[in-house]
């Protein structure tokens, strides 16, 4: 039996999927609803009730000129969260509520919004006040022209992430851009857009934590899928953030290497046979031109070359199991 459930739905249309949602419906001349597919805004909120109301009020405000809704997944909130929900579904039948009755991770709560949610475009964002959901319209415009995935890039103006984090997070971005072969501006933003069938194609690998957005991303990037970047600003958050810092550094350094071994294998042997090869060459080069007495390889020159063998030998079945998954998928 799932340990979540719906607390309150909007109103349905004949079909029995949801509709209405922030914003009324297009005036005469705008673009057909048909034509432009419907937006579900997912929000994830783990005791977030001093951000919550003011983040919901927002969206709600919001005009897409298309079908919207907004779901809201209460990951077991300990605080006041679950009560200010109730009191604005009350109020505002747009609002729908899924509740978690204990703590499952942001990956988790968002698996479970979007696995409810009635249209074809997902939005993501957070309860904790810190992204601009008046940025949501960008993009949407983007997915509009063809992205798979829209993500809102901190890299603006005002742009509020703690010094601490920063060097960390600069790391991370890097490698991650380097075995994704192409820059990231931002690794694991919360403010994106994406479509509702790239998520459930990637479904099976990505976490029930925090590094939801970080998969996708390298998920996406490694698979040749359509990535924009809008530059966005980053408030200081409300409330007290959930992140540990060198705890979740080194899960990221590791989720990172995972993912991309999953789907791009040569890009993380590749490095690691260099290095296996350049230690070879001065192994070779100390034991055959530098020894004095009886020049000939020794036992760390062989192991290194067995190392090096290994290491290509491992890189390219990993490759070519990828490549047949893909072809047989």
């Amino acid at each position: 039996m799932s340990d979540d459930h719906t607390s309150n739905r909007g109103p349905s249309d004949p079909s029995g999927r949801a509709s209405g949602g922030p914003g009324p419906e297009p005036e005469h001349g705008a673009t057909s609803d048909s034509v432009r597919p419907g937006v579900t805004i997912v929000v994830p909120a783990f005791d977030e009730e001093r951000g919550i109301e003011g983040v919901v009020r927002r969206l709600l405000a919001l005009e897409f000129g298309r079908p919207t809704e907004l779901v809201i997944v209460d990951d077991g909130s300990r605080d006041g969260t679950g009560a200010k929900l109730d009191a604005l579904a009350r109020a505002e039948p747009r609002v729908r509520t899924l509740r978690h009755t204990r703590n499952r991770g942001y990956g988790a709560a968002l698996k479970t919004g979007i696995s409810h949610a009635a249209h074809d475009i997902i939005v993501i964002t957070d309860a904790d006040g810190t992204y601009p959901e008046n940025r949501i319209v960008d993009l949407l415009a983007a997915i509009d022209d063809g992205a798979d995935m829209a993500v809102g890039s901190r890299t603006g103006a005002d742009v509020n992430i703690p010094l601490i984090r920063r060097p960390a997070k600069a790391a991370l971005r890097w490698v991650a851009s380097y075995l994704a072969s192409t820059p990231i501006p931002d690794l694991n933003s919360g403010l994106r857009a994406m479509r509702k069938d790239l998520v459930l194609r990637y479904r099976s690998v990505l976490p029930e934590g925090f590094s939801f957005t970080t998969t996708i991303t390298l998920a996406s990037l490694t698979n040749d899928h359509r990535v924009d970047y809008v530059p966005i600003d980053y408030a200081p958050r409300e409330g007290r953030s959930k992140i540990k810092p060198i705890r979740d550094t080194l899960g990221f350094f590791a989720l990172i290497l995972r993912t991309v071994l999953y789907f791009n294998p040569l890009r993380v042997f590749y490095p690691v046979a260099l290095g296996f090869s350049l230690l070879l060459a001065v192994s070779l080069v100390y034991d055959l031109a530098l020894r004095q007495n009886a020049p000939n390889l020794t036992d760390k020159s062989v192991l290194l070359f067995v190392a090096l063998m290994q290491t290509l030998s491992l890189g390219l079945v990993a490759d070519l199991i990828d490549k047949k998954s893909r072809l047989g998928s």
